[in-house]
């Protein structure tokens, strides 16, 4: 394996064909010999998280929605977090850009006590085998960029494609303009 994209984003270029990632920016968390593994940050559901885990509606900040991770088992979930700069690693799965696993399994209360600071929750995930990652790249399917805990997190997930866009500079600034519709025009 060459370069490793985790921590990267996947902005999916205007031509995407595939509906699952139409519009999408994917934070890739792993990414290795095996493959990769992202999240979905610009979809959230209508799906609150005071109903579906209400014990944890403190630490998740707006909008507080499950969101969608990506089309690979839906039914499952993946809660990612962010630390205190200053609360201790031990028992913590570090991933890019100072994100963690957070195990929805324990006390929130006690999340917080480790110095939990926030979290987003994810109903399934992005996914690709051996070389898929690398194969999509090469035929121009993302474009690839750095990413940041900060995109997780963010506010208003529906203006973070053309935000990251217009970030990044170049000629990719003008991309963040585009109409949904380029026909209508």
């Amino acid at each position: 394996m060459g370069r490793s994209y985790a921590g990267d984003l996947l902005v999916s270029r205007p031509d995407m064909a595939d509906p699952n990632f139409d519009g999408t920016i994917t934070f890739v968390l792993e990414h290795g010999d095996d493959g990769a593994v992202g999240v979905v940050l610009n979809r959230p559901t209508p799906l609150s998280i005071t109903d579906a885990f209400p014990d944890w509606s403190e630490l998740v900040p707006a909008p507080a929605r499950v969101f969608q991770g990506g089309p690979v088992q839906t039914n499952g979930i993946i809660a990612l977090g962010r630390h205190r700069p200053e609360a201790p690693a031990e028992g913590r799965f570090d991933l890019p850009s100072g994100l963690v696993s957070v195990d929805l399994d324990q006390q929130p209360a006690l999340a917080r006590a480790s110095g939990l600071q926030e979290m987003r929750i994810f109903a399934g995930y992005a996914g690709w085998g051996t070389g898929q990652l690398e194969g999509e790249i090469a035929n121009h399917a993302w474009w690839v960029l750095p990413g940041s805990a900060d995109d997780v997190f963010c506010a208003d997930p529906g203006r973070l494609w053309a935000k990251v866009l217009r970030r990044s500079g170049g000629e990719l600034r003008w991309f963040a303009n585009l109409p949904a519709d380029p026909s209508a025009n």
